[in-house]
């Protein structure tokens, strides 16, 4: 960075006077690159696309870039009405971190800005719009909604600024961008801002700005250069262990844990406050006053530690943040830079620490080299570690404190009279052990070598070839692999056709020949036998053992072969035979044998007595004959339809069938009336209705 005096003149020259008193009475001494760049004559003007890392001072730079925009030459704003500057933010922390910059840099020129973020009451930022407002800063969700009910009007906007742009992309938000500067008018200045600069970015900066300036203001190799990164690497189980000895061996005064899920958020939450860390918890199921209250607490000292997942802590800046540590690796390397970026901030030095279980070290080192990264991996910090720490602190805090002051004279000299300097000493050592946690147990984990874990990019994934008709099993190629040049190769009277498998085979060769699996080399697989080979320091053993006890399997043989594979097999007999192949028989088949005849067709009707009428023909001539007739189509089966069988023959329970004779026959209900008595017949009119 620079100082304001040593800026360069064109630089100097941009900046609008009604800010460069805002400056001055804030204490801006330096400008950071990104503030500067934007301040050159050619980006005078233009939109523009900037790529800068988190904490560059963006939020300064696009206030100073869009001033002459918004001002002209004025050193006032008119009076308020339509907005004439639109900033788009992310998130609501990051909107309302936004206003309050603008706010004192503005504030001379007499700016009034508006905030329209979701979670805050929408009736009052409605009625705060309907009131006027120079500047407006909003999140796209809310924003999209005020301009959907009428209440924002963008028709005198000037400028329109999108801060962490990829962050908003991310999200999700496209659509809200884009319906956004949609009703914007097309004169419109556009400034993106982003630490990255995707393809997404690009292709949305192609579409809504015109002749783009783009502006790189850190190289990759100097993003990084205020962060000091670490890698502790601890077992699975303990990794808030590793987290609460991490926190207890930097003892930052402001600190920041960055999780993936809100469960994993309140689950550690609860483990630092039992442990008796002043802890805070930022995570999107929070309301918008309790996230305020969280982030205030930190910026006012009270609570030390906060725990956050990565949505809901994008865009933050906590003052005197200086440590920041990653509960769970970062998938991402642009999730990494985002996290990383909460610490050293303009100018300040920062620590992050990667805690990594073992089992996600290559994962890790991974993401750090895309990201550009170096860190220094370590254990996590143990015991002794941290109370060796705090006795150097302690002692380098009581040395540094002042003489005591004209209203402490007397109670310093009370405190002297009644007690000694060690007693006094004790005390203060004492009190101080009193505030800081004690140090949870870790266990020590060595750490794996980086050369054995190469990255995707550099592994080998070339394969053994494997010959025509063998199926060869390349365990030289396995590490630690015992040296096979020199070996011997033997012959094992199972094959493919005895459906040998090495899973099998191996286990079989160690026990036969009295050697391990690490002596074992290739294990070649044909249809009647099975190679393998085995290693030069074990083969003379292999080779007697197994010529006087065998192979310890019925069946089974055992014995050196004539050279390698590739040469002629050896004469072994297998203990299996092989089947013959089937011979096909000499008798002829049957439809060689026998041809099979078609059926005669079917006599036509009336053949022989003539035909019976003239039949036309489709040329008009008279047939004396009927032609024959088509064969009759085949139906399709249909099953047998199932009747009921007669009383007489049904059969009985018993098995014996029902008969109807020698039965009495019932009279029905005609023959049963009694005699002289008709039938009722009701009351049913007759035909004639009467």
């Amino acid at each position: 960075m620079t100082s304001l005096s040593e800026t360069s003149p064109a630089a100097m020259a941009a900046i609008h006077s009604a800010l460069a008193s805002a400056l001055a009475k804030q204490g801006y001494e330096t400008l950071t690159p990104v503030q500067t760049a934007v301040l050159e004559a050619d980006a005078e003007g233009h939109d523009l696309l900037v790529s800068a890392q988190t904490g560059s001072g963006k939020t300064v730079a696009f206030g100073l870039a869009i001033a002459p925009t918004l001002l002209g030459k004025a050193q006032k704003f008119p009076p308020k009405g339509r907005p004439l500057g639109l900033i788009i933010a992310p998130t609501r922390e990051l909107a309302l971190q936004v206003q309050r910059e603008l706010g004192w840099l503005y504030a001379d020129a007499g700016v009034v800005t508006t905030s329209c973020v979701g979670g805050m009451d929408m009736q009052k930022e409605r009625r705060a719009l309907q009131q006027g407002a120079h500047l407006v800063v909003g999140t796209p969700g809310r924003l999209r909604d005020h301009i959907t009910r009428g209440s924002l009007d963008l028709t005198d906007l000037r400028a329109v600024v999108l801060d962490e742009a990829d962050e908003m992309l991310d999200l999700g938000f496209r659509e809200d961008l884009e319906f956004i500067l949609a009703a914007t008018p097309e004169e419109r200045r556009t400034l993106m801002f982003s630490a990255t600069l995707p393809r997404s970015i690009a292709e949305l900066a192609k579409t809504y700005q015109r002749d783009a300036l783009r502006l790189t203001a850190n190289a990759a190799s100097e993003r990084h250069a205020d962060i000091e990164y670490q890698m502790v690497v601890a077992q699975s189980h303990e990794r808030e262990n590793a987290i609460i000895n991490t926190l207890l061996y930097f003892d930052s005064g402001s600190a920041i844990v960055f999780c993936h899920t809100r469960e994993a958020v309140k689950q550690l939450t609860t483990r630092l406050a039992d442990r008796g860390f002043a802890v805070v918890t930022l995570s999107g199921e929070l309301s918008q006053s309790e996230r305020t209250n969280a982030l205030q607490a930190m910026r006012d000292g009270r609570a030390r530690v906060c725990v956050a997942t990565d949505v809901a802590a994008r865009g933050i800046d906590l003052p005197n943040l200086d440590l920041v540590i990653h509960a769970d690796v970062p998938s991402k390397p642009d999730t990494l830079l985002h996290r990383s970026g909460r610490t050293g901030r303009a100018g300040r030095k920062g620590v992050c620490v990667l805690v990594v279980p073992v089992r996600r070290y290559s994962a890790a080192l991974r993401v750090l080299d895309i990201a550009n990264v170096t860190a220094i991996a370590r254990g996590a910090p143990t015991a002794k570690e941290i109370d060796t720490r705090n006795r150097a602190h302690i002692l380098e805090t009581a040395a540094a404190a002042p003489m005591p002051e004209a209203n402490e004279q007397d109670m310093v000299g009370e405190l002297l009279s009644r007690m000694s300097p060690e007693q006094l000493a004790a005390a203060y050592l004492r009190q101080q052990y009193q505030t800081r946690p004690p140090a949870e147990y870790i266990s020590e984990t060595p750490l794996p070598d980086r050369s054995s874990r190469p990255r995707d990019r550099d592994r080998d994934t070339t394969r053994a070839p494997r010959e025509r008709g063998g199926n060869e099993r390349p365990r030289d190629m396995e590490r630690g692999r015992e040296d096979m040049s020199g070996a011997g190769w033997f012959t094992l009277s199972l094959g493919r056709k005895h459906r040998a498998d090495p899973k099998w085979l191996l286990p079989m060769i160690c026990k036969a020949g009295g050697v391990t699996k690490r002596d074992v080399g290739s294990i070649k697989i044909s249809d009647g036998e099975t190679r393998f080979e085995i290693t030069a320091q074990k083969v003379d053993e292999f080779a007697a053992k197994v010529a006087r006890d065998g192979s310890g399997e019925k069946g089974v043989i055992i014995a050196p072969a004539n050279g390698r594979p590739s040469e002629a097999r050896s004469a072994i007999p297998s203990a299996y035979p092989a089947r013959p192949p089937r011979q096909r028989s000499a008798e002829p088949r049957r439809s060689e044998e026998r041809p099979v005849e078609p059926r005669p067709s079917k006599p036509q009707p009336h053949a022989d007595k003539g035909p019976r009428l003239k039949i036309r023909s489709d040329r008009g001539e008279k047939l004396d004959h009927v032609p024959e007739a088509a064969p009759p189509k085949e139906r399709p089966h249909q099953p047998a339809r199932l009747t009921r069988p007669w009383n007489k023959d049904k059969p009985k329970a018993g098995g014996e069938t029902r008969s109807n004779e020698g039965r009495e026959r019932r009279p029905n209900n005609t023959e049963a009336r009694k005699p002289g008595v008709k039938p009722w017949k009701g009351s049913a009119p007759k035909r004639g209705g009467k």
